[in-house]
């Protein structure tokens, strides 16, 4: 660290993978627009775990930690620097601890201010403007939040390492807002550029950046109106099959409606054994889930291994 040339006054932006990549998507953008080259590495070393290992043509390849990097902007214009902080995975443990060894690391660069970016999943259409939610580390910083295009997430919770670092970071002396983008939580496992769109403007307006999110606003209306089509097209689809149900007089049976005697017998007796012999059980738990019935029968089962 002490090789890298002085920041001036920077601010860091730290972002991790979660919900439809929003705050990842934002800061390679961001990262990508202003030129950034890295700066540091963060040695996760004992905090970051391996959970698979890949293979190529039948060998075995080397493991590969996740890896965390620092990455700057300098101001070419003599204002506030910019860092990016990637992290390729959260920890699988010890979590505030990996925290406050970031933030140590953010000290030693000189970082004034932490922000992470998040997603707030809602009822949203996919095709609507998303709204963005902030939270903030202190009364000072809570203040500038407030502005008609930022709503205050009055109550809730912020989950995994977007939340918690900025916990450290409190701890540590240094403020901190996090700032999140909404979106439809139907598509929570897609790509949402619409949300990081949102959440990058806000910061750029707070930091006076200026940059080009042309493209991205180009991908978040595409992404946008695919999303959209595929939301309608499964409206409808349902709207078809209940006029389809109305129609032909059927209504869903209950569960328990839609055995036949023999299913019913067979689960009886299975009760009756596992009541005998615990050991039998699991045949019945077997039984019931390929049924669909496990949810329906579950206080039953669960009385089983009362004492």
């Amino acid at each position: 660290m002490s090789t890298q040339p002085e920041l001036r006054d920077p601010w860091l932006v730290a972002v991790w993978p979660g919900m439809g990549n929003v705050a990842l998507s934002a800061g390679y953008y961001m990262m990508a627009k202003l030129g950034m080259h890295q700066i540091a590495e963060f040695p996760a070393h004992g905090l970051m775990d391996v959970d698979h290992v890949d293979v190529r043509k039948g060998l075995i390849q080397p493991t590969q930690r996740p890896r965390s990097r620092f990455f700057a902007w300098r101001s070419p214009h003599g204002q506030r620097d910019i860092v990016v902080f990637i992290g390729e995975a959260q920890p699988p443990i010890g979590k505030y601890v990996f925290c406050e060894k970031l933030i140590d690391m953010a000290h030693d660069l000189g970082v004034k201010r932490l922000f992470t970016f998040a997603a707030m999943a809602t009822e949203l259409h996919p095709e609507h403007e998303p709204r963005v939610f902030a939270a903030a580390t202190d009364k000072a910083d809570l203040a500038e939040l407030d502005r008609p295009d930022i709503y205050l997430l009055e109550e809730g919770s912020i989950g995994g390492l977007n939340g918690v670092v900025l916990a450290a970071a409190a701890d540590k002396g240094m403020p901190g807002i996090c700032v999140l983008g909404e979106m439809p939580h139907l598509f929570a496992q897609v790509p949402f550029p619409k949300a990081s769109l949102a959440v990058l403007k806000i910061f750029a307006e707070m930091a006076k950046l200026e940059i080009d999110t042309s493209e991205l606003e180009e991908q978040a209306k595409a992404m946008g109106e695919h999303l959209g089509e595929v939301l309608g097209k499964l409206q409808r689809r349902l709207s078809e099959q209940a006029t389809e149900e109305e129609q032909s007089g059927f209504s869903a049976a209950a569960p328990d409606e839609q055995m036949n005697d023999e299913d019913r017998r067979k689960i009886e007796a299975l009760f009756d054994a596992a009541s005998r012999d615990r050991s039998k059980a699991y045949l019945l738990k077997n039984e019931l889930d390929r049924l669909n019935l496990f949810q329906q029968y579950e206080d039953r089962f669960l009385d089983l291994f009362k004492n």
